[in-house]
């Protein structure tokens, strides 16, 4: 179902894969796309991608990789009816390993080596930010986070004039707040605690949403007992931590955390102290969880993460295509969020191709940048992403100087001042070894923290 995991020495490798329809993916050096080189075809501009394969998130990787992949399908098939060629010459990935260190050696030789002037990059708020910071920013690069919630994105000092870091996914200050009304008893009544303490990953997304959760549970007249932080690698013991956490006997554990450390997490909690009385969020949709610490412990307890409308047309017609094409079973959160980021940064590529660019070399992150919000904002004609006719479609508007609303299959893609979108956040609960969606809270009905 998913790629094997890479060794570390494999980590500098990068995988391309030609963006046409069924792409190939193979390792080593660029595969020359002679459609691009045909005469009359547009520039075509290589898209990086940063992403989990190994590390604590190496479970998600695969997915998110499929998703781009789609999208990066479905605009360069568009792109040769409308335009006459491929916009994409290569979907260049490279593992993070779920570490910043890592993301930003990867980051930096995929601008280096391949020029791409656009790279999606997410699951991990702590790749993300270090990535800007130390290479896009620095670079001119647009970067559109996929799974990228810390509420710090929104304010990066490095990006407040730059302006090139955008994402599709909702910042962590809503998603906190969801986690506090469903332990305040809001959302449900018969699910209700008082006390409570939360052990997170010390990176942007960790202590982001941790915060988040701590702020808007006091302001409902909730106890936080503590908030433990832990560090980003894995951690042979957890017990020091779990001490500090669970000392003054709370009634509920929030783990805010990756798979890797919640499998070690839950299974001291529940071995060493006793107790399994656990929340999670969206880093903790795994499958992986259930497996290593065992359906019986696991079965009936809820998370919270940001979400998705699923009875959408956009949604369906996303979800039956990805996983018919790719043979999944099911998709973990930000898959959705993923293909946005990879459609909206086609769609920003097809305007400026409209717009005049015929030099590949000469496309830049601020342009790209410069459409971003053009084609996914109003005004213009809303038009849904998950489908190869509606891509054509927007593309041809695109080619015909026509404004377009892209509405993405996470949701809405209008990006604020700040490059931030808004979504729902959803409940979720492990349920028979799978994970299940059992509530979803729209966007506007989300208080303020």
């Amino acid at each position: 179902m998913s790629d094997q995991a890479h060794s570390p020495s494999s980590r500098r490798h990068f995988l391309q894969s030609v963006g046409t329809a069924g792409g190939v993916m193979m390792l080593g050096g660029i595969l020359p796309l002679r459609r691009a080189l045909a005469a009359g075809a547009p520039p075509a501009i290589n898209l990086g991608q940063v992403l989990p394969m190994t590390g604590s998130a190496a479970e998600f990787g695969p997915y998110y990789r499929d998703a781009v992949r789609l999208a990066v399908d479905q605009i360069n098939t568009a792109a040769k009816e409308v335009f006459g060629g491929p916009l994409i010459a290569h979907h260049v990935t490279a593992d993070s390993a779920t570490l910043p260190t890592v993301g930003v050696q990867a980051a930096r030789q995929m601008i280096d080596t391949q020029h791409t002037p656009v790279i999606i990059n997410g699951w991990s708020s702590g790749v993300t930010v270090a990535v800007a910071t130390s290479v896009t920013i620095p670079s001119g690069v647009l970067q559109i986070g996929n799974g990228t919630t810390s509420p710090l994105v929104s304010v990066l000092p490095a990006d407040a004039k730059a302006d090139l870091l955008f994402r599709t996914s909702a910042s962590d200050a809503m998603q906190g707040v969801v986690a506090a009304q469903f332990v305040n008893g809001e959302l449900d009544p018969a699910y209700k605690f008082k006390r409570v303490a939360t052990i997170y990953i010390n990176n942007p997304y960790g202590q982001g949403l941790s915060n988040a959760f701590a702020a808007a549970f006091k302001k409902r007249g909730g106890t936080v007992l503590a908030e433990v932080p832990h560090p980003e690698e894995v951690q042979p013991t957890y017990k020091s931590m779990l001490s500090q956490a669970l000392k003054d006997k709370p009634d509920l554990l929030l783990i805010v955390s990756y798979p890797a450390h919640t499998i070690a997490i839950c299974k001291e909690s529940r071995d060493t102290f006793n107790f399994t009385r656990w929340q999670f969020t969206d880093g903790n949709a795994s499958i992986d969880i259930i497996k290593e610490v065992g359906a019986k412990d696991m079965d009936g307890l809820y998370g919270t993460a940001p979400g998705e409308d699923t009875s959408t047309q956009s949604y369906r017609d996303f979800a039956k295509t990805y996983l018919s094409t790719y043979k999944y079973d099911h998709f973990p959160p930000f898959t959705t969020c993923s293909y946005d980021a990879g459609l909206v940064a086609g769609l920003a590529m097809a305007a400026v191709v409209a717009g005049g660019a015929t030099d590949a070399s000469k496309i830049t992150g601020t342009m790209l940048r410069d459409e971003l919000r053009k084609v996914a904002n109003p005004p213009g004609e809303m038009i849904d992403g998950g489908s190869q006719e509606r891509a054509i479609r927007m593309l041809q508007a695109l080619k015909d100087k026509k404004k377009i609303n892209y509405n993405g299959v996470a949701g809405p893609c209008d990006f604020d001042k700040n490059g931030d979108v808004i979504t729902p956040v959803n409940i979720w609960k492990y349920a028979g070894g799978q994970i299940e969606t059992v509530k979803m809270v729209a966007a506007k009905d989300i208080p303020a923290g």
